[in-house]
């Protein structure tokens, strides 16, 4: 009987164990900012591993929160996982996907298990905070020309971004608020654009030598205002967000959408106080959104604002080069199905959103067959080249047009048109991205279900898998 009972502690302490490596595994995936989806399978996967009959546990995703209950009819065992500390971390998500498969693979201990899970976890990021900051800089200057801007405000844009961007690292490293660190490295960087653009556009720079003059003016001193917050764009959680809805995720997916919201909200809040000090004049109604530069200036732009979104999103740097290529598809394809013989342009001529969608979703469909070459997930590849269509133009009219309403029809109509037409695109982008990876996931689930139990089967055999039901029986 006295056996009997040890036999039953050590079970149960093993039994928490494993629930709580579970849980640890779901927390970094939560915390990195993965889809649920994706949260869900990984933890499946990682009980398979650890000997958890899938019909007999019960997993539970929210936002901030984690539970798994394992009952067999006799007993009943749960534990709960606080999620506080949301960021993006892509290269954290790759490689618990290839912890899970690896565990089984090669027969893990749990100490092995829990030795690979610590490191995943207490990782140092693969940039430094300046190589972050800088490649945030430069991601926004690749937005600045999508926009239209010469060369000479691509670096104004890069320095007002990597200063703000290297601003708000600092804010959230002392804890204070993350809408209110957001808010005020808007409302800097819009400053800072400012400053430069004027700086740049000034008689003591024409006053210059022609040479050093050359490099100082720019003929587009606004457009840096424009790309300078981009940075603070809430990219992943609004795809996320779609992902989560279209996969019936319903209530994590409205957490990431209020979430998404009130990131915007803090963004456009800095950037309008910036507007007010400065005294900035609505420069956006003149500018045109005809894109006039070389496509291969525009190819350029995209590698480099997609490599800095990877970069800020700790993607693997030895994979970069992937990103470029998908952030240069998916721009020119935006481009050629947007423009047309409307805008002198060779192209489809069907309008932005169309544009947008067919561009997100062709790079996505391209990324499916990808990550089995690369062993990446979707997620990790798709969303940093689809980034740089963010549609900023429409967003600051829409911005300057609310501003300048004084209870005019019109002008209320102008407002909306441009909201409505920058949020179909940024939806349209989001879905692009979310739509081909479920459709495909429909096609891969079964095979790798099947992997799965073959290789769990693999490892009965080899006497290494060990169920937690039978314990203690």
């Amino acid at each position: 009987m006295k056996k009997e009972g040890n036999q039953q502690v050590e079970s149960r302490k093993l039994l928490r164990r494993k629930l709580d490596l579970l849980l640890r595994t779901g927390k970094i995936l939560v915390e990195s900012s993965a889809d649920t989806s994706r949260i869900m399978r990984n933890m499946k996967r990682t009980a398979a591993y650890l000997g958890l009959n899938e019909e007999q546990l019960h997993i539970h995703i929210t936002y901030n929160m984690l539970m798994v209950n394992l009952s067999d009819g006799t007993h009943s065992f749960s534990k709960f996982q606080r999620c506080d500390k949301h960021g993006i971390e892509m290269r954290a998500i790759s490689d618990i996907s290839k912890l899970s498969w690896s565990a089984i693979k090669e027969d893990y201990s749990l100490d092995r298990y829990e030795e690979e899970l610590n490191k995943i976890a207490t990782r140092k990021r693969s940039y430094t905070h300046w190589q972050v900051a800088i490649a945030a800089g430069f991601a926004c200057g690749g937005f600045c020309i999508q926009f239209g801007c010469d060369w000479s405000a691509f670096f104004y844009a890069s320095i007002a971004a990597a200063l703000g961007f290297r601003l708000r690292v600092k804010l959230n490293e002392i804890g204070s608020n993350m809408y209110a660190n957001i808010a005020v490295a808007a409302f800097v960087a819009t400053i800072l654009a400012w400053l430069l653009g004027t700086f740049a556009s000034s008689n003591f720079v024409a006053s210059l030598p022609p040479l050093l003059s050359n490099v100082l003016h720019t003929n587009t001193p606004w457009h840096p205002l424009m790309a300078c917050t981009l940075f603070l764009v809430p990219g992943v959680p609004i795809i996320n967000f779609v992902n989560d809805v279209l996969d019936n995720n319903i209530e994590v997916g409205i957490i990431r959408g209020i979430n998404t919201i009130l990131i915007v909200t803090a963004m456009a809040f800095g950037i309008v106080l910036a507007i007010r000090v400065c005294g900035i004049d609505n420069f956006v109604k003149t500018l045109s959104m005809t894109p006039h530069h070389d496509y291969w200036e525009y190819a350029v732009a995209a590698a480099i604002s997609a490599m800095g979104f990877a970069t800020i999103f700790n993607f693997p740097p030895k994979h970069l080069w992937i990103l470029a290529l998908g952030g240069i598809v998916a721009v020119c394809t935006r481009n050629y199905v947007n423009l047309g013989e409307s805008t002198n342009n060779i192209g489809l001529d069907l309008g932005p959103v169309i544009g947008s969608l067919v561009g997100a979703s062709l790079v996505s469909i391209i990324y499916i067959k990808v990550v089995h070459w690369v062993h990446l997930p979707h997620q990790c590849l798709s969303i940093p080249t689809v980034i740089p269509m963010v549609p900023g133009v429409l967003m600051y009219r829409c911005l300057f047009a609310l501003l300048d309403m004084h209870g005019v029809v019109g002008e209320l109509t102008k407002a909306m048109t441009n909201g409505m037409t920058a949020s179909l695109i940024v939806l349209c982008v989001a879905i692009g991205v979310a739509i081909p990876n479920i459709f495909a996931r429909k096609w891969i689930a079964p095979n790798r279900q099947r992997k799965l139990k073959r290789m769990i089967e693999e490892r009965k055999q080899r006497g290494k898998f060990v169920d937690i039901a039978t314990m203690g029986s």
